[in-house]
């Protein structure tokens, strides 16, 4: 495969000496004829001193950075890399556990892998690709993961149609690339959850808020719980093992809801604690108050783009606000945000306004965030993408 050079501007090398692994489009100086989407390239800094390796794209961010030594970049390499993750997911206590077999083995530049995101499912891998270059890398991906996980993997499936640049022109198809499975249920700290590849969100389930989900359960012994943008249910399913007296599951997505329902059912069958609503958030609260004292706000991303950004700092004020209006006294409440452009001192400070505008007295008992194998590297903090606030309201 071809390696091309793209060369800086002068000081735009200054990210790169600090291992950012991303170069913006305003930086290059010149780009070489016949680069294409997903081509592997040199950079270097405008007196031609070598820098680093990555692969090109189309958008704001031009390069993704796999290495920043002169080395090559092929299956020995990726190999390499994916070792390294499942070590980690190892030591992290999930790689092997015979609890939790659901768990995050490739996130992307967290892993030193940009693009990529990698889900398993009770041995089975599901793979998201982000960017060309590692849609067209999928078949090496499939055979490293083979090769590092052996008997362990049962299938590897790719996910990978609704997240790659649309005018990329791969017309990608969701489906088996290795092995297969079927009625896939997976397992979590031993409570049960259907995973559905092709309907499911994201890779199928939400596995960042596995240690939250578990921090719910400590604090839901005797407590109403509301659990808002409920998805397949996860925190209902850990507040009902906490003992809560009753659980209310609200999602706007009737598939979410029928989901929500199988895993309850999975884990509690018949539990007349529970009950599951389809409705949108803010009219379901309407008629919500002095009903919970437990609420849990785990909503989608309000913003994935830096444009939107303030309406996103306003729809969190607006949907915590509504939370600390109906809120029991003595409830706790549990707020999340997974948007990456939202940084941990706004999003606390949209909670904070929240509850200034509450007037009530609000304590914080945790910090929330995402788990050991959602990694963050410490050179690209944009990848802390997860944060939340656990807080007693009297």
């Amino acid at each position: 495969m071809q390696t091309f050079q793209i060369i800086l501007k002068h000081g735009k090398e200054q990210s790169l000496k600090r291992f950012h692994p991303w170069i913006f489009s305003g930086a290059i100086k010149h780009l070489p004829a016949g680069v294409e989407e997903g081509d592997l390239v040199e950079v270097l800094d405008a007196a031609r001193n070598f820098l680093a390796m990555g692969h090109y794209q189309i958008g704001s961010i031009a390069v993704r950075i796999v290495s920043f030594v002169k080395e090559n970049i092929d299956e020995t390499f990726w190999t390499r890399k994916i070792e390294n993750a499942y070590r980690l997911r190892k030591e992290a206590g999930l790689a092997g556990s015979c609890t939790t077999n659901a768990y995050r083995l490739i996130h992307g530049e967290g892993d030193g892998i940009p693009g990529l995101i990698i889900d398993m499912y009770a041995g089975t891998a599901v793979m998201q690709m982000h960017t060309v270059a590692m849609y067209r890398l999928r078949e090496t991906f499939c055979n490293a993961l083979c090769r590092v996980m052996g008997d362990v993997l049962v299938a590897v499936y790719d996910k990978s149609e609704g997240t790659l640049p649309f005018k990329a022109g791969l017309n990608p198809e969701n489906g088996f690339i290795f092995g297969k499975s079927t009625g896939l249920v997976a397992l979590e700290n031993d409570l049960k959850f259907k995973t559905d590849l092709e309907k499911g969100q994201k890779t199928g389930f939400f596995v960042d808020q596995r240690e939250n989900r578990a921090l719910v359960e400590r604090y839901s012994n005797g407590r109403s719980v509301l659990n808002m943008f409920c998805y397949t249910g996860g925190f209902s399913f850990y507040a009902l093992r906490g003992k809560a007296a009753l659980v209310h599951s609200v999602d706007s997505s009737e598939r979410a809801i029928e989901l929500t329902r199988e895993n309850v059912a999975l884990n509690y069958p018949d539990d007349s604690r529970h009950e599951a609503f389809a409705s949108d958030a803010f009219r379901f609260m309407e008629h919500a108050a002095g009903k919970y004292d437990m609420i849990i706000l785990d909503p989608p991303a309000f913003a994935k783009h830096l444009n939107v950004l303030q309406n996103a700092l306003k729809g969190y004020r607006r949907l915590n606000s509504k939370a600390f209006d109906i809120i029991k006294p003595g409830g706790i409440l549990f707020t999340f945000s997974c948007s990456q452009v939202v940084s941990r001192e706004m999003f606390r400070t949209a909670i904070f306004s929240a509850a200034a505008h509450s007037g009530r007295n609000v304590r914080i008992l945790h910090q929330l965030e995402q788990p050991a194998d959602h990694p963050v590297s410490i050179y690209h903090p944009e990848g802390e993408y997860l944060k939340g606030l656990a807080m007693y309201v009297e």
